[in-house]
């Protein structure tokens, strides 16, 4: 008679409860999961307020044609101090060259002077080329880079961190990439992977844990053959950010590893090009708990797709 301690029969007790256990979440994913995402939308944040006029003006929308050059989407939390600098050196750059452009500044719910100093810039310049999206809640930065995009006029659309890390002169390496190669499809991504040896040199030795561990789950579970995928400079035709922005569910820090699963998934061609980049301080990524957050997300992101409780299928959206 075979007892509960045999090997066999914990190998077959273990196997069944394994099982069962992945069965009931595929069952519960599929159950609570909506196949495309809920973009939540206040129907204050489809205006932006013209400091000239002292007057609300509609928002453009993804959907529409463009009317410019290039949108350059700014997502700021409690930027206060650092806003300035990267507006500063971004529209200088900007005006010098021969081209149209916007930027948008998108305020995602903060609590301190983001939204007064961002009008500044919009009275200066004029709201044809600064506008100003204020959040009503903390949306996280994918969700308010995807507003500030459907909030978008440009014909290409880059979106780029507010504390100013990459410098906006490697703006024209990405510009290069992208109008050499594509008009429809296609992403440029600005990557530090050549500065990792320096970084690593100065990096403690559990941050160097964690980064590489972090590395080893993106490629395991997301993106393989791009080797930065979080540098906060990326640039899309029209046609790419309105699908990949419509389909997207991850909100925070792991956003830009779903966009770029969503590429790879749909075939769209991705570049990287080397960019230059200065660790500012003020971050507001925690390493170990942001990371231990995005290692969840990029999990979920793999088996929600893999099990298909979410949709790669454009789906129009209402807020």
């Amino acid at each position: 008679m075979s007892s509960w301690t045999d090997p066999q029969n914990i190998f077959f007790f273990g196997s069944a409860f394994l099982v069962t256990f992945l069965v009931a979440i595929f069952i519960c994913m599929k159950a609570i999961t909506t196949p495309h995402p809920i973009i939540k939308r206040h129907k204050e944040e489809e205006y932006f307020f013209n400091p000239r006029t002292k007057e609300k003006e509609k928002f453009p929308t993804i959907d529409s044609d463009p009317e410019i050059d290039f949108s350059i989407i700014v997502p700021a939390y409690d930027e206060e101090k650092r806003l300035p600098l990267m507006l500063d050196e971004a529209i200088a750059f900007l005006e010098k060259k021969n081209c149209t452009y916007e930027v948008i500044v998108v305020s995602d719910g903060s609590n301190d002077a983001t939204v007064s100093v961002a009008l500044k810039y919009s009275e200066l310049h004029g709201t044809g080329k600064v506008r100003v999206l204020e959040l009503i809640e903390n949306r996280g930065k994918g969700g308010a880079v995807r507003l500030g995009i459907q909030c978008s006029r440009g014909k290409y659309i880059l979106f780029a961190d507010a504390d100013g890390a990459t410098k906006f002169g490697d703006f024209i390496k990405l510009e290069a990439e992208m109008t050499q190669q594509w008009t429809e499809n296609g992403i440029v991504i600005g990557s530090r992977a050549h500065l990792e040896d320096d970084a690593i040199a100065t990096r403690s030795f559990f941050r160097t844990i964690l980064m590489h561990g972090f590395h080893f789950l993106v490629w395991l579970f997301a993106v393989r053959g791009v080797r930065d995928t979080q540098c906060g400079f990326k640039m899309f035709t029209r046609r790419t950010a309105r699908v990949l922005f419509q389909i997207m569910h991850v909100e925070r820090w792991a956003f830009d590893v779903e966009l770029l699963y969503i590429a790879q998934a749909l075939r769209m061609p991705i570049r990287e090009v080397a960019v230059n980049w200065t660790e500012i301080d003020g971050s507001k990524v925690t390493p170990f708990w942001s990371w231990l957050q995005m290692g969840r997300d990029l999990f979920l992101i793999w088996f929600r797709y893999t099990i298909g409780a979410w949709s790669l299928q454009r789906k129009p959206h209402r807020s």
